[in-house]
């Protein structure tokens, strides 16, 4: 039989009937697509695509059991090393992943990994069931994971099935971090969130909401109420500035704000709930990664006539996937590239109108590894708008790093941790996630909760026993 060297094909909504609703844009594959799809694996003696996996899923493994329709099998194999599968079947990078190393990819496309996974977590979902695993006997050792994300909530996972009593201690009002705030519904549904937190409930995890590391407790105060273990993975949720001219006016937003408005507070569902925003006819985005994306599509879903990509390098170093720009090219998204803007300029309420821009020209390669940008003298024009939205990445909230002596710091104002461990300065105290990487993916803040997971357990092990 010869190699089909191409992806079995998605189904997903088309652009002129996404554009109008935030339904799911991809709407993942049906049981014959999948069957189609799985028996591309080549099952090859190696499993090069396993080391892609930050979480350690064995990939060929879940890939066969679809092939063989054992589809309780299939998600049974996923959850024993991911707990948010389908999560990461959505928002997971798997291009620069496992299907980056997928042994198709060297002659053609790789296997889609990352939509076989959704299918089998969908599957899982929609059964009703809850595949937990057998717990062990209790240890008597209480952990604290700081922040609901992808990093607290798979630590929070992995130790309580290694049989710790886990309390996540998250600062707004719902859990999931950046899952519920930061990814719009058309990406990541809420209800999806929602069904892999109750699994993380399942295990035996306690969240408590409304509670401000530093602030409702402090580290320290939480090791005297007599946890014995904290993890830190309160994410990079500080929006950066381009500090220019104008930054104030009204209607320039970071995307955090912007993001978490529509997301968290539901601006998506206006009028059934009462917190809107207006964007007006014609919005600028700031920046190239996946939240410049989703920030950008976002907008056109909420009514904008004509939405703008500003990017101060080429098409070739946008930091987003593919999948996301092409969607955002297929519904429309104007891109401006090697272009940034210097200066916002407002009307007499303060509301921006315009913004002057500057073209650029690419230099020699900086530290990213990609070409430099260059400002081209005289190349200034004004592009008019009524929105702005700044989407040039995140820092560490200072808040916990700030409270807790002795934790040392890098310059970029992260914990400094190990990488392998997420050991900190402070004994009992480790971290992973964005608070340590600064800005990432889903996936690598979970491999870093799974590893901290890991040392927390060896570290309680050092410890007087409980039982």
């Amino acid at each position: 039989m010869p190699l089909r060297l191409k992806k079995t094909p998605v189904p997903v909504q088309g652009p002129e009937e996404r554009v109008r609703n935030f339904d799911e844009v991809s709407l993942g594959y049906t049981e014959d697509q999948a069957l189609k799809e799985a028996a591309r694996c080549l099952h090859c003696k190696n499993a090069p695509c396993k080391e892609g996996c930050p979480v350690e899923v064995d990939i060929p493994e879940f890939l066969a059991q679809i092939k063989a329709r054992d589809y309780t099998g299939a998600i049974e194999t996923i959850k024993s090393k991911n707990n948010l599968p389908a999560i990461c079947g959505r928002v997971c990078p798997q291009e620069n992943q496992c299907e980056k190393y997928c042994t198709l990819a060297k002659k053609g496309e790789s296997v889609g990994i990352g939509r076989l996974e959704r299918f089998a977590a969908d599957l899982d979902l929609a059964s009703g069931s809850t595949h937990t695993p057998e717990l062990p006997e209790p240890t008597g050792f209480k952990v604290a994971v700081i922040g609901s994300g992808p990093a607290g909530l798979t630590a929070a996972a992995d130790l309580a099935r290694l049989g710790h009593q886990v309390t996540i201690l998250e600062a707004l009002h719902a859990p999931g971090g950046v899952l519920i705030y930061g990814i719009p519904e058309f990406r990541l549904p809420k209800q999806v969130v929602r069904q892999e937190i109750e699994y993380v409930r399942h295990l035996g995890v306690e969240i408590r909401t409304d509670f401000v590391v530093g602030e409702t407790a402090t580290i320290d105060e939480i090791f005297d109420r007599g946890y014995d273990a904290v993890f830190i993975s309160t994410g990079a949720g500080l929006p950066h500035f381009m500090g220019i001219p104008g930054e104030n006016l009204i209607n320039i937003y970071s995307a955090n704000e912007f993001l978490t408005r529509i997301n968290l507070m539901k601006a998506y569902l206006f009028p059934q709930y009462g917190t809107p925003i207006k964007v007006g006819d014609k919005v600028a985005v700031i920046g190239g990664g996946n939240v410049a994306m989703d920030s950008a599509r976002t907008a056109l879903r909420l009514g904008a006539k004509e939405v703008t990509v500003v990017y101060r390098r080429s098409r070739e170093e946008l930091p987003a996937r593919q999948e996301e720009v092409s969607h955002a090219e297929e519904e429309g998204i104007n891109f401006q590239f090697l272009t940034s803007p210097v200066r916002y300029i407002g009307d007499e309420e303060a509301r921006v109108t315009a913004m002057t821009c500057i073209r650029y020209q690419l230099g020699e390669p900086d530290a990213s590894g990609r070409r430099r940008p260059i400002a081209i003298p005289g190349s200034e024009f004004e592009l008019s708008v009524d929105t702005v939205v700044v989407a040039i990445g995140q820092g560490p909230n200072p808040l916990v790093p700030r409270t807790t002596p002795g934790l040392e710091l890098t310059n970029k104002g992260t914990i400094k941790a190990n990488e392998d461990t997420g050991t900190t300065s402070r004994p009992g105290v480790f971290a992973g996630g964005d608070i340590v990487t600064g800005a990432a993916t889903v996936i690598l803040a979970m491999g870093a909760g799974k590893q901290s997971a890991r040392a927390i357990h060896s570290y309680l092990q050092t410890l007087p026993k409980k039982n």
